[in-house]
């Protein structure tokens, strides 16, 4: 993957989270930044390709993004209360961060938290409906386990390192790795350009795969085990159990965004969908009694395609939001 393409992630960054310090589990609040200033913050170091027995290592910005394996640091030079860093990896990917050395003061405020997943704007991704976990397992705070749990892994392709620090010379240094997920399910794309195929091995649980730009759609397959002579009913797909759902929104969190197809017969495709929104979803619901298989295209909406889409009551829900 080109340094070009994942810089074009940083674009998702259209704000950073405000942590309240007295809170067990964060609270998250709006904080404004520039895309410029994040595609700025990242370029050079997501140019680099790596051969695999260099061990990576740099400094790490209060604010920050991580698509690179390797060893990171973070030394305050003076208080630093609000600062997070994402990190990502392929979509057949989940994160592991483990606990270097940590120099900081937990009796004084101080705190070292991986989250499962990404929270921006205070919505987070997985969605509450889409995770395995409850929300408060998804937080773990090095001042509570770290001593216990050292490695922190994640149930998806991202997760975010939240941190507050209130003495100059706090430090502390962490390794990223990827670890292959045999069976991705919840996934947040590198890129706006790509394709993908989604599959639910007989388990009861819902996946979304996020991309957060504006893209045209095109599913090529899509199989519900033995749902393929069900009838959608005038309520929609929801009833079926097992389905699939095309969705967009403003917003990470899938639960708050608009519908704009869902799908609960197999089909070979190709059936395609242009998305005007910041963030588009693709989401399978599966009952656990099938193995359930979606396979799609998408690619980035050019401006023009994006003029020409509003006044459609459907396609511009979100140019209008």
């Amino acid at each position: 993957m080109s340094g070009t393409s994942r810089a074009q992630l940083c674009f998702l960054l259209l704000s950073v989270t405000a942590l309240r310090g007295h809170a067990r589990f964060l609270d998250i609040q709006d904080n404004e930044i520039s895309p410029e200033g994040l595609l700025s913050l990242l370029s050079s170091e997501l140019k680099r390709e790596l051969p695999e027995e260099f061990v990576y290592r740099r400094a790490l910005r209060c604010l920050d993004m991580v698509a690179v394996e390797g060893q990171f640091t973070f030394t305050a030079e003076r208080p630093q209360l609000n600062c997070a860093v994402f990190f990502i990896g392929e979509p057949s990917d989940i994160i592991s961060i483990e606990y270097d050395s940590v120099n900081v003061d937990c009796r004084g405020g101080d705190f070292v938290k991986v989250f499962d997943g990404w929270v921006m704007k205070g919505e987070k991704f997985p969605s509450a409906q889409d995770h395995p976990l409850p929300l408060y397992e998804r937080y773990s705070d090095y001042c509570e386990t770290g001593v216990t749990r050292p490695i922190v892994r994640s149930s998806q392709n991202v997760a975010m390192l939240f941190f507050r620090l209130h003495q100059s010379g706090s430090s502390f240094t962490v390794t990223f790795r990827k670890l292959i997920n045999p069976f991705p399910c919840n996934v947040v794309s590198q890129t706006p350009e790509g394709s993908f195929t989604m599959i639910i091995p007989q388990q009861h649980r819902n996946c979304s795969f996020s991309i957060i730009y504006p893209v045209e759609i095109q599913i090529g397959e899509l199989s519900l085990g033995q749902h393929n002579d069900l009838k959608r009913s005038i309520f929609g797909c929801a009833g079926s159990g097992d389905f699939v759902e095309l969705l967009g929104g403003n917003g990470m969190d899938t639960s708050k965004m608009f519908p704009m197809a869902d799908l609960c017969y197999s089909f070979n495709g190709p059936a395609q969908m242009k998305v005007g929104c910041d963030n588009t979803v693709v989401r399978m619901v599966s009952s656990g009694k099938f193995v359930n298989r979606v396979s799609f295209q998408y690619r980035l909406l050019g401006h023009q395609e994006l003029q020409q889409m509003k006044g459609n009551s459907v396609e511009d829900v979100c140019l209008r939001a």
